[in-house]
């Protein structure tokens, strides 16, 4: 077994070193490629060293063993070249030796490597976060390091015991960083890179290792503001991770305290300035934010007055974006159309904070939080639907850590119910070769990899799935607040690289999104490509409300 196991052992690592420094993945860069040379070079030894000794041995004895061919063939070579008796038994200790004093010295090696995740990465997965996907810890009420700036990090003290781990356990693997829309647009934002400065910074800061970080600050030296601001909290990055590193809400804390110091994005400024005046990104006032019910052929209940089943949580780019209001009518005409009994808070809605906390501001995020809170708890319903992901990722992640816990559905979970009950009459029609983009906030946050396509397949339409779907799909560049913020070209913007992998797939009629942001973005994409003759950004509810109208006359 030593043999078998040493063999693969070596054909690992031979093919482990061809990878790192012969094809070269774009997402070892930023590694430490002397670090991992060091350490394929002392494994090798530790392995050679263990078969040449038993190699030595067996020649000492003069037998070898088909069960032993590795080394078998040593022994061998060892009595051809007339290593045998006094001189095999002097080359066998030597060889033990050798083994002996490489193992000490890559035990010695590792704790000061990054190598040390093999010690570090087991404890880092066992204590992971159990919590909701969508559920961030609360701004701490205090600073360990300074008194004056509450919750701010402005001291690896300021971190948790676990956030700390999360640094000693990178691999540096590079995942994260192939799946960062972030850093494929060229922003100064790698996933890897930031935990490997935070590393290094927190070993400087203890004296553990030499260099000039332990006199930086962390947000504006150690890690740039720049950086911080780049990330569109996708959670593409922790969904790759094969050791549980929390890369999102480390950002989210570092945000927090750019937002204590007053360092904002200037663009992010004035949309934290509506939401704090406003209650919403758009500087609109409260009683236009029902204005989209004007066109309907019904009103709305007014859920606040009364009792309703479901309770509409419409969201800001749903109320207010004139391309998103057009959908948002859509819905409400299909929702009467099947005798849902439902309503809207009007003027009593809020934007829900999900984009808000992400920015850091986590004190505009409660009271944003809170008046919602408050309006719910006014209200009488059973569900509650939205068809904005990041509002249901607030409501049912963020909401329960302020006490307030609810049902709440995704408006395509909704759908598939009306239409499978038969409360919802469609005529599939339509063949239409479609592709499906899953927002980062319905799938990967909160699950909801299903609903859309179970609707997209009952319509009639085929599915032709991009390479990166599901768990692995690509962020619109959006979430985060990055909406809000000024996007310099520095490279191929997220939202645009994602049309681009659907127009890949050849013959699309449509792009189906279920998200307003996503209508937003990749309307965007697909005007400043060009490609509108190609292929058109659709909501799930335009899909709907064409097979809905299909339905002929009097086929109920």
């Amino acid at each position: 077994l030593q043999n078998i196991f040493a063999v693969l052992i070596l054909t690992g690592l031979g093919m482990a070193a061809y990878q790192r420094y012969v094809t070269r993945p774009a997402r070892f860069q930023g590694s430490k490629s002397m670090d991992a040379l060091i350490i394929y070079i002392l494994a090798t030894t530790i392995v050679v060293t263990m078969l040449m000794e038993a190699s030595a041995r067996m020649a000492i004895i003069g037998e070898t063993s088909a069960w032993r061919p590795v080394s078998s063939i040593g022994s061998r070579a060892f009595t051809a070249v007339g290593i045998s008796g006094e001189v095999a038994n002097f080359v066998e200790k030597l060889f033990y030796w050798a083994h002996i004093l490489v193992i000490l010295g890559f035990l010695i090696y590792i704790p000061g490597s990054k190598h040390r995740h093999m010690f570090t990465a087991a404890p880092n997965i066992f204590f992971r976060a159990l919590t909701p996907k969508g559920q961030l810890e609360p701004q701490a009420t205090k600073s360990p390091s300074n008194s004056e700036n509450i919750g701010a990090i402005t001291s690896y003290r300021d971190f948790t015991w676990k956030d700390l781990l999360d640094t000693l356990s990178c691999t540096e693997c590079g995942r994260c960083q192939s799946v960062c829309p972030a850093h494929s647009a060229g922003k100064p934002l790698s996933p890897k890179s930031l935990i490997m400065d935070l590393r290094d910074g927190f070993l400087a800061d203890e004296g553990l290792i030499d260099s000039s970080d332990h006199a930086m600050p962390i947000v504006g030296g150690t890690i740039s503001q720049e950086t911080l601001w780049s990330c569109t909290t996708c959670r593409a990055c922790m969904e790759v991770c094969p050791v549980h590193i929390e890369h999102v809400p480390k950002i989210v804390k570092l945000r927090r305290t750019m937002i204590e110091q007053g360092e904002v994005e200037p663009l992010l400024q004035g949309t934290l300035t509506n939401f704090q005046s406003q209650g919403n990104s758009f500087n609109k006032p409260d009683k236009q934010r029902a204005r989209w019910i004007k066109g309907l052929s019904f009103k709305p209940k007014d859920a606040r007055k009364e009792a309703v089943d479901i309770v509409w949580f419409v969201g800001d780019f749903a109320s207010f974006d004139p391309r998103v209001q057009e959908l948002t009518r859509k819905v409400a005409e299909l929702l009467n159309q099947a005798g849902v009994d439902f309503g809207i808070l009007y003027e009593g809605e809020r934007n829900s904070g999900n984009d808000v906390r992400r920015a850091g501001d986590e004190g505009l995020f409660e009271l944003l939080a809170q008046h919602n809170i408050d309006t719910l708890a006014g209200c009488q319903f059973n569900r509650i639907m939205t068809t904005d992901p990041h509002s249901l990722n607030a409501l049912k992640s963020e909401y329960p850590t302020l006490g307030a816990s609810y049902e709440v559905v995704h408006y395509s979970q909704l759908f598939v119910e009306l239409i499978k009950s038969g409360k919802l009459k469609i005529n599939p029609s339509s063949a239409a070769p479609v592709t499906y983009h899953d927002p980062c906030y319905l799938g990967r946050y909160n699950d909801g990899f299903d609903a859309p396509r179970d609707l997209i397949s009952v319509l009639g339409h085929t599915l032709l799935e991009m390479p990166r779907n599901r768990e692995n799909s690509f962020c619109c560049g959006a979430g985060g607040a990055r909406i809000f913020m000024e996007d310099p070209p520095t490279g191929e913007r997220p939202s645009e690289n994602r049309i681009r992998e659907a127009l890949a797939l050849g013959d699309i009629s449509y792009f189906v999104v279920s998200c307003p942001k996503d209508v937003v973005m990749y309307s965007a994409a697909i005007q400043a490509l060009g490609v509108e003759d190609k292929i058109a950004v659709r909501d799930l509810a335009e899909l709907i409300s064409d097979s809905v109208k299909a339905v002929p006359v009097g086929s109920e």
